[in-house]
């Protein structure tokens, strides 16, 4: 089964995004970069913020998520990550190197494409 876990930007999730739902609801329905998992045995097992401007804590948090999760038996075997990254930080190559560096595991970046048009149409 694949372990799915979701980073995202922590000023966007702390300040913007409502739970993060468009990321879940993407998942849910296999859409956006969840496409890939159509018709498989799939699961989200978190959701991990940056941890903040510059995303320098990135790496730890990695490791805790491997070390909360040793108990359970759980670990990620993809990492997504969000579009509050990938596509708006200035921070996104750094971040994203950094996970694919020390991760071990495929790193895709993207989740969903709910982006409206226009705000106020």
């Amino acid at each position: 089964m694949e372990k799915i876990l979701i980073i995202g930007c922590k000023n966007t999730m702390d300040d913007v995004c409502i739970g993060c739902s468009r990321c879940l609801v993407a998942f849910n329905r296999r859409e956006g970069a969840f496409k890939q998992y159509e018709g498989k045995e799939a699961q989200v097992m978190g959701i991990l913020s940056c941890g903040g401007c510059p995303g320098a804590s990135i790496v730890t948090r990695l490791i805790q998520v491997k070390l909360w999760n040793m108990p359970l038996d759980e670990r990620p075997t993809a990492i997504h990550v969000g579009p509050c990254i990938s596509d708006h930080c200035p921070e996104a190559d750094t971040i994203i190197t950094k996970i694919q560096v020390k991760a071990g595991i495929p790193v895709i970046e993207g989740t969903h494409a709910y982006v409206p048009d226009k705000i106020f149409a």
